[in-house]
């Protein structure tokens, strides 16, 4: 059965791996979002990865090696001790939301202990919360309005 892998890249080469895997026959996807670079003299509309060094293959779990034929890949992105597998519909979600003729600026972010962030499901919906710490399995949550630390795991 065929999954969606993430591979990490050298840094600035994902457009270039995403090429070469593609040559050889390794179907890809490598979301690129248009941005204004402005320097001093000019301005110039790029294409930039939405995800820096990370390009998605879609292969079988045999055939994860294959990638390596090509420069430019440094290694899978693990998630729990096992190579990250990407859903279907979660790349169908990046494709289609790219095409949105609304979108104007995106960038993406990872949450970092310290960030503020508000919680959109569960029993502390619309709870506001403070990321005190983030391990392999669960994050420290501190609710400030409700006195309390939530310790939230995950699979």
């Amino acid at each position: 059965m065929k999954n969606w892998y993430v591979v990490y890249t050298k840094p600035k080469w994902e457009k270039k791996v995403a090429e070469r895997l593609n040559e050889i026959g390794i179907e890809c996807y490598c979301p690129l979002i248009t941005q204004i670079k402005e320097w001093s003299d000019r301005k110039k509309k790029i294409e930039v990865p939405l995800f820096n060094s990370y390009v998605f293959v879609y292969l079988e779990d045999v055939d994860r090696n294959s990638v390596f034929q090509i420069s430019g890949l440094v290694r899978y992105l693990f998630w729990l001790g096992k190579p990250a597998i990407v859903r279907e519909e979660e790349i169908h979600i990046i494709k289609t939301s790219l095409k949105a003729p609304n979108i104007s600026d995106i960038s993406v972010t990872s949450i970092q202990v310290g960030d503020r962030i508000k919680l959109e499901t569960g029993v502390f919906s619309n709870q506001d919360a403070i990321v005190q710490e983030i391990s392999n399995t669960y994050y420290t949550l501190v609710l400030e309005s409700l006195g309390c630390v939530l310790k939230i795991k995950y699979k």
